[in-house]
């Protein structure tokens, strides 16, 4: 498989081409990220997962209603290319987003494609599938926050700062990492506004790497989170809805990935979407959750009363149906949990955890917005890991393989993890 600053070279204009062979970090001030910024903004493309490997989502913005297709090829000038037509979608600020699904993709192959609306056409951009479709690696963060400054004159600007921080830390994880998908569980934007989403758009490796994203309390401070998103087997017979998004699941290999809603307290919904899709792929050997509120951690002593309710709905879930980790966010500081079950620990948090009987619960840190606080204490009766909180950006990667799950926490700028652990599996059971 390439690299990723590979993987970028075949992407790039000639004009980020020209800057250098190696990829850099950009920063919000740095000339690179200025002019990806104006040429990447205001169309917004960018990639979300498919149902399975052998597909990929696509999605974009355009400034009126047209006829609109992304093309696909193997070939970097989309010779013999194959187009598929994009749905169109009246986006709230009063531009149209545009989402397509493109199928039939190999494993182990590189394909460019270029999306196109009336007279708009993107930079050729690309994607790798996974060679190993059972072994891949997954960058994991959350609360991302690219954010608007209640002044209009400043808004934008600060919307390019926070964007060009995520691109600072996305691009640095990718270079080391090389991760076949990205995991955002929650609070994508601050505001819920579609300026903010276009700006997650802009940062490149999002043209590349599908990332899969998770309804958090502030995107739903808007409406731009429902029509930004491409998704794929969203739930769509819920009692209670959402006016952003659903719960939706997706699979890499045979690990099964269910995104849920935790901001919706309806446990007879998230229940049925799950049995539903474990029922669907019962070859799924990893089951990972993917919600925004902290569950367990204990860091923000004033929300333990809504964590206790939180607790009643996805615990039993996570014990149900056998979840092996729930990635989770909103408190902005990392935490990992014992092996839970029923609310209590069955196997206490170690290095290497063998086929555990139970569920993993790990927060990370924000990335635009690290808290530093430490007066604060930790729920010791379920926590196993943690930090000291600072201000430094986190990240965390998963790498996957047959019998394995470890999970390694960076801080930016490091080479070296802080934390890691590994889940491994001698059993089907």
């Amino acid at each position: 498989m390439k690299t990723f600053p590979e993987k970028l070279i075949s992407v790039v204009l000639a004009f980020l081409i020209a800057l250098t062979a190696t990829i850099p970090s950009f920063a919000a001030d740095n000339a690179a990220w200025e002019a990806m910024w104006e040429k990447e903004y205001e169309n917004g493309v960018i990639l979300f997962p498919g149902s399975d490997n052998s597909e990929i989502n696509v999605s974009w913005y355009y400034s009126e209603k047209a006829d609109s297709h992304v093309r696909v090829s193997s070939a970097p000038d989309l010779a013999d290319c194959k187009s598929y037509v994009a749905e169109c979608v009246e986006a709230p600020d009063g531009d149209y987003a545009y989402k397509a699904t493109v199928t039939g993709l190999e494993a182990g192959k590189t394909y460019f494609y270029q999306c196109i609306s009336g007279d708009f056409k993107s930079t050729v951009y690309s994607f790798e599938t996974d060679e190993k479709p059972n072994e891949f690696s997954a960058i994991y963060m959350t609360d991302i926050h690219v954010s608007y400054a209640n002044d209009d004159a400043e808004g934008i600007e600060v919307i390019k700062e926070t964007a060009g921080t995520v691109q600072n830390l996305t691009d640095e994880a990718m270079r080391k990492h090389d991760a076949s998908i990205i995991l955002s569980t929650g609070d994508q934007a601050s505001e819920g506004r579609e300026d903010e989403y276009k700006g997650l758009a802009s940062i490149l490796a999002y043209k590349s790497v599908p990332i899969a994203t998770t309804i958090g309390n502030h995107d739903r401070k808007g409406i731009a989170y429902k029509t930004f998103t491409n998704l794929p087997n969203e739930q769509d017979d819920a009692m209670v809805s959402s006016y952003i998004g659903k719960n939706y699941w997706f699979t890499k290999g045979d690990v099964l990935f269910l995104v849920m809603d935790s901001n919706n307290a309806s446990g007879m919904d998230h229940r049925k979407f799950i049995k539903e899709a474990v029922d669907a792929n019962p070859d799924a050997k990893w089951k990972v959750m993917m919600a925004h509120h902290d569950l367990y951690s204990g860091r923000i002593p004033h929300r333990e009363s809504e964590n206790k309710l939180l607790r009643m709905i996805w615990g039993p879930l996570a014990d149900e149906f056998g979840i092996d980790i729930v990635l989770l966010g909103h408190s902005h500081y990392y935490t990992v949990t014992n092996v839970l079950y029923n609310g209590k620990t069955v196997q206490p948090y170690s290095s290497e955890m063998v086929n555990p009987e139970g569920t993993v619960y790990q927060v990370s840190g924000s990335i635009t917005r690290p808290r530093d606080d430490d007066d604060i204490g930790l729920n010791e009766e379920w926590i196993g890991a943690w930090n000291t909180p600072d201000d430094r950006q986190i990240y965390n990667v998963l790498d996957f393989t047959a019998d394995t799950l470890t999970v390694s926490a960076y801080y930016q700028c490091s080479d070296t993890a802080f934390n890691s652990y590994t889940i491994k599996k001698t059993s089907k059971e």
